[in-house]
């Protein structure tokens, strides 16, 4: 992977739609998921141990929200792709959310991280 100073990725419309937003911090990575309600909801933090060939992820979420689901995943797949360390903030905030739009919430963040990966491998 290549120095990379910023990627913006869009995916989903109306009330599903979401970012990613990811720039590199020396050597680490910093990775947001949001949308138009952006806020801290929940931070994965990921190092990946060459040795044991993983990657360790800790979340901390903050009391009454549940981004951290989505915070684990960007973390912890983009560590252990490009085996560095991953901060990954989340903060989606939708009124009065169905299941199935938190669903597609997480499908659209599942497909930003795959496309992230895809699109930073060729940078």
């Amino acid at each position: 992977m290549t120095d990379m100073k910023r990627v913006v990725l869009h995916e989903g419309v109306g009330r599903t739609r979401v970012s990613l937003s990811a720039q590199s911090m020396g050597s680490d990575l910093l990775v947001r998921l949001f949308n138009g309600q952006a806020h801290i909801g929940a931070v994965a933090l990921a190092e990946y141990h060459p040795g044991e060939k993983r990657a360790s992820t800790s979340v901390i979420t903050r009391f009454g929200h549940r981004d951290d689901p989505v915070a684990y995943m960007a973390a912890y797949r983009i560590c252990r792709r490009f085996k560095k360390p991953v901060c990954a903030l989340a903060g989606i905030h939708v009124d009065d959310i169905t299941q199935e739009e938190i669903e597609q919430i997480v499908k659209n963040c599942n497909t930003l991280i795959d496309r992230f990966i895809k699109k930073t491998i060729r940078l």
